[in-house]
């Protein structure tokens, strides 16, 4: 077969796979936004399907019910988001760099995700980290754990309950983070410095005891 028969085999196959994507891409952003705009629990199907320009049959071809929309763009946000924990593990010298650099990073993150919904005036906002049981955000909650047992783990390190600290960690970044995005203006840096105190300071006062 020629290179040019090739091409033209394979093209409508890409062209398809490109439509898919943008169509499933179209149905998140849509779910984004109306969950943005109403709240997951009142949004139906039918309000996200309105918000895109795709046939109604379309949706069920990607997505078989809101959760499923719902869980995909957790899923997503969640995924990009590894890639600036990888810049934060991959700079971080100390415990204390860490988790100041990776605070900033998920706090400054959530910001940018909820850009719009906020400039809007979108009262209900699509919060990453929203959904725990995901398997990408798992994959992040053992890979945070990890990182702090290898920066623990240093001579003259305190002994602290890994598990029970990431559990604190996150915790304190979901809970710390939705307050944030409803302050005007949001403070990214101030909610930055007040994680990384509190939680510092926590593990202080257990390795003393």
């Amino acid at each position: 077969m020629t290179t040019i028969a090739k091409k033209l085999t394979r093209g409508p196959s890409g062209k398809r796979a490109k439509s898919k994507a943008a169509n499933r891409r179209a149905i998140m952003e849509a779910g984004r936004r109306v969950f943005a705009r109403i709240g997951f629990e009142a949004t139906t199907v039918r309000d996200i399907i309105r918000e895109t320009e795709l046939a109604a049959g379309t949706f069920y071809n990607y997505f078989k019910s809101k959760e499923d929309v719902f869980e995909a763009i957790a899923e997503d946000s969640t995924h990009r988001f590894r890639s600036r924990l990888q810049d934060v593990r991959a700079c971080a010298t100390d415990f204390e760099t860490y988790v100041h650099d990776a605070y900033r990073a998920y706090f400054g993150f959530i910001a940018t995700e909820n850009e719009e919904p906020i400039r809007n005036g979108a009262p209900h906002l699509a919060l990453i980290g929203v959904r725990v049981d995901t398997p990408e955000m798992l994959a992040v909650a053992e890979e945070i754990k990890a990182d702090l047992e290898h920066v623990l783990s240093g001579e003259g390190g305190p002994k602290i309950d890994t598990a029970y600290l990431t559990a604190a960690a996150i915790g304190i970044a979901r809970e710390m983070g939705e307050h944030m995005l409803l302050r005007r203006p949001i403070d990214v840096d101030g909610a930055t410095k007040f994680a990384t105190t509190l939680l510092l300071a926590g593990v202080r006062e257990i390795a003393a005891k």
